[in-house]
């Protein structure tokens, strides 16, 4: 029986676990929190993620080993390499971490990036936005998500609070990019090279946080999806990698500026575990065991809707046809996602409508779906 090894044990490992069991993997996980939501589901080691006690015991257990979330040291992965398979390669995980390092490995890919400047000092933030202008947005280079760490800067008066304000002070300085919609590109890569690619899905962001995504995105020309599609490929094959990749866009016009990378199966993908042929979960399990991927096509029109800081009346949601609940076990906290509902239906009026009256049970307020 082969054991699949997971750094992390939140939700998206959670999914991950429970479409490896039907293809007759067993998992088990490290963790540091005793209630990770994977706990009831599968073997958990305990630990932080950079104990070698606990990541070796991670690899004598395992026979391939895999994470669920792109900041872990990529020191651990590289220990855990040493004794088992871990994929994607660690060198993924360097490449996600920091984010100049991120935007100048996807230029030298020749996929376009927002123009971005290295900042290391107020001095530096001050050149910068005279090189870039205003509207500019600040963050820091690592462990910057869910719009944690980083400012929108609209005064050059605020330019030293949001300095001081930041914890880290290697920094990356962005234009505010006036994007049509936000994209975002999901793939699958196996050892030998196959791969295979989801539609572009829209997704829409508030204080930072994943609230929407839509499946596949409406409106995207052919050559748009083409032009994804030869984006993420070029980085599944520089990187050599294995299991799901995400690439976050902005769409501009008829042009795809690349954001950032997720080197996992990704949020804005949990449509497909109702909407796809093969969800994301399925595919990243396929890959890394080292079986055939499976269709990513798209089955039906989608919506995926987050729970974000409290869990709405699920009850009123499952009245709603064709909806599908997933919770992930998580104390309620400001910010913190708690679960989601996927809305499918074959066409994209009637899945509006069942949007639409989730939207008002979920209370997701200056959110709508008509187009």
């Amino acid at each position: 029986m082969t054991i699949i090894g997971i750094v992390g044990g939140g939700q998206l490992g959670r999914m991950l676990a429970l479409a490896a069991y039907p293809l007759g993997a067993r998992v088990a996980f490290l963790d540091p929190a005793p209630d990770a939501p994977m706990s009831y589901l599968a073997q958990q080691i305990t630990g932080a993620y950079d104990d070698e006690l606990a990541l070796d015991m991670l690899a004598q257990v395992s026979d391939v080993v895999t994470y669920e979330f792109e900041n872990v040291p990529v020191t651990s992965a590289e220990r855990i390499a040493q004794h088992v398979r871990v994929y994607p390669p660690p060198a993924a995980l360097g490449v996600s971490q920091d984010r100049v390092e991120e935007k100048s490995f996807f230029r030298a890919l020749e996929i376009p990036t927002p123009q971005f400047v290295e900042i290391d000092s107020l001095w530096d933030l001050e050149a910068g936005v005279a090189q870039l202008g205003l509207p500019a947005v600040l963050k820091t280079r690592r462990l910057c998500y869910d719009g944690k760490g980083q400012f929108v800067l609209r005064r050059p008066d605020q330019l030293e609070n949001a300095f001081r304000a930041l914890p880290n002070t290697r920094l990356i300085l962005e234009p505010f990019v006036l994007f049509d919609r936000e994209l975002s590109i999901l793939a699958v890569r196996g050892a030998d090279g196959d791969s295979a690619c989801y539609p572009l899905v829209e997704n829409h962001h508030r204080e930072g946080i994943l609230r929407k995504s839509i499946a596949p995105a409406p409106d995207i020309a052919p050559q748009l999806q083409d032009l994804a599609q030869d984006y993420v490929r070029r980085v599944l094959d520089a990187l050599g990698y294995v299991g799901v990749l995400a690439i976050e866009l902005f769409q501009v016009r008829d042009q795809l500026l690349a954001n950032e990378i997720a080197p996992r199966v990704h949020n804005s993908g949990h449509w497909t575990i109702e909407g796809a042929a093969t969800s994301q979960f399925e595919n990243h399990a396929r890959a890394i065991l080292g079986l055939p991927l499976g269709s990513a096509d798209a089955r039906f029109h989608s919506v995926m809707l987050n729970f974000i800081g409290a869990l709405p009346d699920t009850s009123a949601l499952l009245q709603i046809p064709d909806a599908r609940l997933h919770l992930y076990d998580k104390a309620p906290r400001a910010g913190r996602k708690l679960g989601h509902v996927t809305l499918v239906a074959n066409d994209a009026q009637t899945l509006l409508e069942r949007a639409d009256r989730a939207a008002r049970i979920i209370s997701l307020e200056h959110t709508t779906f008509s187009r």
